[in-house]
């Protein structure tokens, strides 16, 4: 198949591509560069099959393919709340521009949805049917509500249109790739640590979350996008559930060194746990994730050896 994947020089994206070329399909790479990186897919730069455009989804764009998995949208605080209005119109102008196409060329389109749409959530862990505990109009919300207009988005067309579309709720993934200065608390503590710098915790490092590893959230997306039973949403994630100082303790056994950890102000609408119910993804698409926090952090660890 020819199929288009917006942010696709981003973390996410750039191992999407490289699964849907291992697949055999011929891949269409867009992507502004305000996070994604040119090293991030320069190995596939030689790769017949593979195209590069430098373009912003905020604009429209004409390709015939036949899937759209639609990716774009800076994920971490740092960056969506760096310019929060151009957050908010990336996901909610990339949607339209996504489901405009798909509608246009027949396209399965796919969107990149997030826990986040859950916020600060009163339910544990978080099924699928949570609509969630979501502050409009915090720092947060750019994204937050971006990505849960986006869903409507999708919902809408699929409704009223007949586009055929898929909905995935990511949680928290790591892996290779992930931006050095990002600020999600993997790529963080792994970069201190690295460093030799205090390991930062904010709060009391008693918050939990869940980390899946980059292949096993890939295989997921793969998954749903080729199975017919649902359109989503549907969370795709690790339900192993960790504290931030957890994560702390097992990042500085695996690095070494003499970091100590130092504790900082908690930032506002922080949530205080997050995990998926993964129900939904196991009976549907016999999906569960296999590669253990240890394993993973091992192998994000070696990467990052090599950009610090």
């Amino acid at each position: 198949m020819r199929i288009l994947v917006t942010g696709g020089a981003g973390f996410l994206g750039s191992h999407l591509c490289d699964r849907l070329l291992k697949d055999g399909n011929e891949v269409i790479c867009i992507d502004n560069l305000f996070t994604g990186r040119k090293s991030n897919i320069a190995h596939l730069r030689d790769n017949p099959h593979f195209e590069f455009v430098r373009h912003d989804v905020i604009d429209p764009f004409k390709y015939e393919v036949e899937q759209i998995y639609n990716l774009a949208c800076p994920a971490s605080p740092p960056h969506y709340q760096f310019n929060p209005i151009k957050t908010t119109k990336t996901s909610v102008m990339g949607a339209i521009n996504c489901l405009g196409l798909a509608k246009r060329v027949r396209a399965r389109v796919f969107q990149a949805s997030t826990s986040e749409v859950y916020g600060d959530p009163e339910i544990h862990p978080q099924p699928e049917s949570y609509w969630g505990h979501v502050n409009p109009i915090g720092r947060r919300s750019c994204y937050d509500e971006g990505k849960r207009c986006a869903e409507t988005l999708f919902f809408d067309y699929h409704r009223e249109n007949k586009v055929d579309i898929r909905v995935v709720r990511i949680f928290n993934t790591y892996g290779p790739r992930m931006h050095p200065n990002d600020g999600r608390v993997v790529s963080n503590f792994i970069v201190q640590a690295l460093k030799g710098e205090d390991i930062t915790i904010y709060g009391d490092g008693l918050q939990t979350r869940s980390f899946c590893y980059v292949d096993d959230l890939i295989e997921g997306f793969v998954r749903l996008m080729n199975q017919t039973q649902t359109v989503g949403p549907m969370n795709i994630g690790n339900p192993g559930e960790f504290t931030m100082l957890q994560l702390a303790e097992l990042t500085l056994k695996l690095v070494g060194g003499k970091s100590k950890i130092v504790h900082k102000p908690l930032p506002a609408d922080d949530p205080k746990q997050r995990r998926p119910d993964i129900t939904l993804a196991k009976s549907v698409l016999n999906w569960a994730p296999t590669v253990e926090l240890e394993e993973g952090l091992q192998r994000t660890i070696e990467y990052f050896k090599t950009q610090v």
